[in-house]
Parts: structure tokens; C-alpha cells; sequence
């Protein structure tokens, strides 16, 4: 891809040499995902940073959590998924394929997920591999938890320092995913999987990529969808990111965690309280 984005070539040199682990669910390779995926790829290389893809459906990931997952595990004892996950992490006990996705997030300076809004969040292969990547104790369960400190989690945590941009496909119009549209606005749709799966373990989350009526997309619309794509692929480590609140910075009570009174911008309510006084767009 040879895209000249409004980031100087001076600057995007600059930043050269990054690791981007690309998580991708469509199962369709000739897919407009798929195409997305590529572009993502080819771009990234090109700029000199390091890609690897995990294709979730070429994988043949498995999606479900199960006492397999912990094959150390006593297996006359009562299956409790966070127990287990915790002694097998400790123990460097989890599956292949699990340690395999975690040294990636390990080795990735950024992850980008891609994949279709499907029934309003990600496709189930994809909530199946944080299901099963996101141990105990690699992504959850980490840090001191009491009353005073409930875990280093929401902006701290294993994946802190990191970034994250989720890339997403949705078949119906912009408008119907605005703040008026009836589908809900899309910065609420995505809230659970930027703030709960990707800011909860550390991520800096960035406003995310969106591409509506993907049944008309063409060559013409394709070619404009990946200049864009490429700008923000330039700016993936100079974009401000979403400005969500860190639990441990003071702005929410502790052991409620309950944000504090006065915090809140005049007329939000609801998941927006969530997102600091800098922030700026949460979707692009």
C-alpha cells in the first residue's frame, strides 16, 4: 500500500520498526475483513514495522473454555475456571496454543483486532480466544487486590503500555449507529470490548476504525476505505488515545469504585462517565 497519509514520511520513519500483532475472525478470506487484514499487513510492512496475523478461522481456534484447557488439572476435581486458569498459568501448564497467543501479546507493542459487528459485538471465535488467552494472572488477577487497591487493572496490568485499535465492519448505516440512530451509537456498542477486554488489562485503547454498508463497498469506495485505513496506521502510535479513567488515579472511590462526585462532564451519564475531560473522538 502506498498511501501518502497526513503523518510526514519524516515522522512515520521515526516510529519505524514496531511489533503489531494483527487478531483476525471472518471466515471468508476473500471477504471484505479479509481484505481489510491484508491491506493492514502489507501496509505496516511497508513502513518498516513487524506484522504477525493471527487468522482465527484458519487456525481453527478452539473458542470455548473447558476443562482441557488445563490439562494438569485433577480431573475427578470440580472444574472452576479461574482456580484452574491461575494454577495453570502459575505453572506454566496452559496449552500450546494459549501460551502461543500469549507470548505474541507479550512481543506486540500494538494489536489490532479486526473483524464483522456481528449480533452487536465480535464474532464468537474472537470473544473465544480472549476467553482463553486472557488468563488468570496474565490478564486478570493481577496486582494486590483489598480494599484499598482492587488490582492493577483498567489502564495498568501485563498489556499496560501497549496499544490497541479494534477494526471493525458493520452492514448498516452510519447514521444508524448514532447517537440518535436505532441501533445505539457505536461508541457504546464498543465500549465492553475497548474499556472491559482491551483497556482492562492495560491497553491504551484508540479511537476505533469503522467501515458501515459493507454490502456497498466497491473498487472506488475500497480504494478510499484503505487510504484511510493506512492514515490511521500511521498515527497508531502518535494518535492520542481514548481517554478512558484509570481506577487507581483517584477519580473513583475506593472499595465502591464508584466514580467520584464532580468528576462527570455537565449531561453525561451512562458509559461516558467513564471517559476523562481530554478526551477526544472514541470512533473515526
Amino acid at each position: 500500500m502506498n498511501t501518502v497519509s497526513a503523518t510526514s514520511e519524516s515522522a512515520v520513519a521515526a516510529i519505524a520498526g514496531k511489533r503489531v500483532l494483527i487478531v483476525y475472525a471472518h471466515p471468508e478470506p476473500e471477504s471484505l475483513n479479509g481484505a481489510l487484514k491484508d491491506a493492514m499487513r502489507e501496509h505496516l510492512l511497508a513502513r518498516g514495522h513487524q506484522v504477525e496475523v493471527s487468522d482465527l478461522y484458519a487456525m481453527q481456534w478452539k473458542a470455548g473454555v473447558d476443562a482441557a484447557d488445563f490439562p494438569q488439572r485433577d480431573p475427578a476435581a470440580k472444574l472452576v475456571v479461574p482456580v484452574d486458569s491461575r494454577r495453570a498459568f502459575d505453572g506454566d501448564a496452559l496449552t500450546a496454543d494459549v501460551r502461543a497467543e500469549q507470548d505474541k501479546l507479550r512481543w506486540a507493542d500494538a494489536l489490532i483486532l479486526q473483524f464483522p459487528l456481528w449480533w452487536f459485538s465480535m464474532p464468537a471465535i474472537l470473544k473465544g480466544w480472549f476467553d482463553r488467552v486472557y488468563a488468570y494472572g496474565f490478564a486478570y488477577g493481577v496486582g494486590e487486590h483489598s480494599d484499598r487497591h482492587w488490582g492493577d487493572r483498567y489502564g495498568e496490568g501485563r498489556l499496560a503500555g501497549k496499544r490497541a485499535l479494534v477494526s471493525v465492519t458493520a452492514g448498516g448505516w452510519q447514521e444508524h449507529y448514532s447517537p440518535r440512530g436505532i441501533n445505539g451509537p457505536i461508541e457504546d456498542m464498543l465500549f465492553p470490548i475497548n474499556h472491559g477486554v482491551l483497556h482492562y488489562p492495560g491497553f491504551d485503547v484508540l479511537p476505533s476504525f469503522v467501515v458501515y454498508r459493507t454490502g456497498k463497498v466497491d473498487g472506488p469506495a475500497f480504494a478510499a476505505i484503505r487510504e484511510r485505513l493506512g492514515e490511521r496506521l500511521d498515527r497508531l502510535w502518535t494518535d492520542a488515545p481514548i481517554a478512558y479513567r484509570r481506577q487507581n488515579a483517584g477519580d473513583y472511590e475506593v472499595p465502591a469504585l464508584t466514580l467520584r462526585p464532580g468528576l462527570e462532564r455537565p449531561g453525561t451519564h451512562g458509559f461516558a462517565l467513564h471517559v476523562g475531560d481530554s478526551a477526544g473522538a472514541v470512533f473515526e
